[in-house]
C-alpha cells in the first residue's frame, strides 16, 4: 500500500459527504431538522416532498452521519447530528454567496430588495435583550417555537402576524427571526411591520446559528416536547 492511500481515502469519505449535500431538497430537509427533531411525514410537510421521497434524502443524510435517527412507535424521528452540521452549511453559503454570481442575483434580487437595512447582530441583540430595548419576534409556526426559541422571544407566526399586530408595540424596536438568514419569513415580516407603522429589523441568522455560537436557547427537557 503506498502512503497515499490513506489520504485518498479520506478524501473519498469527504467526498461522499459532499455528495450527500449535493441536492436542493436535502438542504431544505436540513434547515427544517436544524429548529429541532421532526417526523419524516413532518420534514416532507414542510418541505413539499412526498413522505417516500424525504425519506429517501433522510437516509442519504445519515448514512453520510449528518443526521441521526430514531424510532418512536409508528414515526421514524430525525434530528441533526450536531451543531457542527449548522457551521458547515454557513461555510457552504458563504462561499456561494462570494464565488457565484446566480447567487448574488437572488440575493439582490429578492432579499436586498425586500430589506435593505443592516441586520442585527447576534452580539448586538444579545445586548438589547438585557436592557429591555428591543421586542424579539420569532415569526415560526408554533410548533418551532415549541421545538427551541431565543429567550425572552414572542412567537407570532407569519401566517398570523397580521391580525396580531396590537400585541406588538410601536415605540420599541422589533427584532425579527426564524429559521436563518435567507428564512423568507422573517424578510416577509420585516417588510409588512414597516408597512404598518412599525421600527421592525431582522436578526443577522436564525434559531440554529444562534444555538451554534453556543447562546441560550429555550427548549423542552429531552424526551418531552
Amino acid at each position: 500500500m503506498s502512503s497515499a492511500n490513506p489520504k485518498q481515502a479520506l478524501f473519498a469519505q469527504f467526498a461522499a459527504v459532499a455528495k450527500a449535500l449535493a441536492h436542493e431538497h436535502r438542504l431544505e430537509l436540513i434547515e427544517h431538522l436544524a429548529q429541532g427533531e421532526r417526523s419524516v411525514e413532518r420534514v416532507a410537510e414542510l418541505s413539499h416532498v412526498s413522505v417516500a421521497n424525504a425519506s429517501q434524502h433522510l437516509q442519504r443524510l445519515r448514512r453520510a452521519g449528518l443526521v441521526a435517527s430514531r424510532r418512536d412507535g409508528k414515526h421514524v424521528l430525525y434530528r441533526l447530528a450536531d451543531d457542527a452540521v449548522v457551521t458547515l452549511l454557513a461555510a457552504l453559503r458563504s462561499i456561494a454567496e462570494r464565488s457565484l454570481g446566480e447567487v448574488e442575483k437572488v440575493v439582490s434580487g429578492y432579499f436586498r430588495r425586500r430589506d435593505e437595512l443592516e441586520p442585527v447582530s447576534r452580539a448586538d441583540l444579545v445586548r438589547r435583550l438585557k436592557d429591555g430595548s428591543v421586542t424579539l419576534l420569532d415569526v415560526r409556526p408554533e410548533d418551532e417555537f415549541g421545538l427551541g426559541h431565543l429567550p425572552d422571544a414572542i412567537n407570532i407566526p407569519f401566517r398570523e402576524l397580521e391580525k396580531r399586530l396590537a400585541e406588538l408595540p410601536k415605540r420599541r424596536e422589533i427584532v425579527a427571526y426564524c429559521r436563518g438568514p435567507y428564512c423568507v419569513l422573517s424578510f416577509e415580516a420585516v417588510a409588512a411591520l414597516r408597512q404598518r407603522g412599525f421600527k421592525a429589523r431582522r436578526l443577522e441568522d436564525g434559531l440554529p446559528e444562534w444555538r451554534a455560537a453556543g447562546l441560550p436557547v429555550i427548549a423542552p427537557a429531552p424526551g418531552r416536547g
